[in-house]
């Protein structure tokens, strides 16, 4: 079962952070698949490495979107975006230091929360700032 149901209200109308958006979600439901099956710990703790990795790569992406139209909120926008970097880092320790079922709980909490409200809300504002 699917941790994020893509929904089209997830969309900002630029392209490539729909795209980006989209492959994240891909990359976050696969983990979440990962740990109800019987994946290695060490390949469980590679998989969150790769997921830290194309969020931070992404939110760069969204970042200069932001500052090429000088976004109103871009401050905002970021901080939030170093909470949500912060918070997986911090899974990533609780993870490596044996704490599953603490991973579990806040890989729901921390990932599939903050991505629906931050798309639903600061993706969209962005979005109708830009006019697409």
């Amino acid at each position: 079962m699917a941790l994020i149901e893509w929904r089209s209200d997830f969309e900002t109308g630029v392209p490539d952070v729909d795209h980006e958006h989209r492959e994240l979600v891909d990359l976050i439901n696969q983990l979440h698949d990962q740990m109800g099956g019987d994946a290695e710990p060490a390949e469980i703790s590679a998989f969150l490495g790769e997921v830290f990795a194309r969020i931070s790569a992404h939110f760069a992406l969204e970042e200069s979107v932001m500052r090429k139209h000088q976004y109103d909120q871009y401050i905002e926008h970021k901080t939030d975006h170093e909470k949500l970097l912060d918070d997986i880092r911090d899974i990533m320790d609780d993870f490596d230091a044996g704490e599953y079922a603490a991973y579990d709980e806040a890989l729901s909490s921390a990932v599939r929360d903050w991505f629906v409200d931050h798309f639903k809300t600061k993706d969209a504002r962005l979005h109708n700032m830009l006019g697409v």
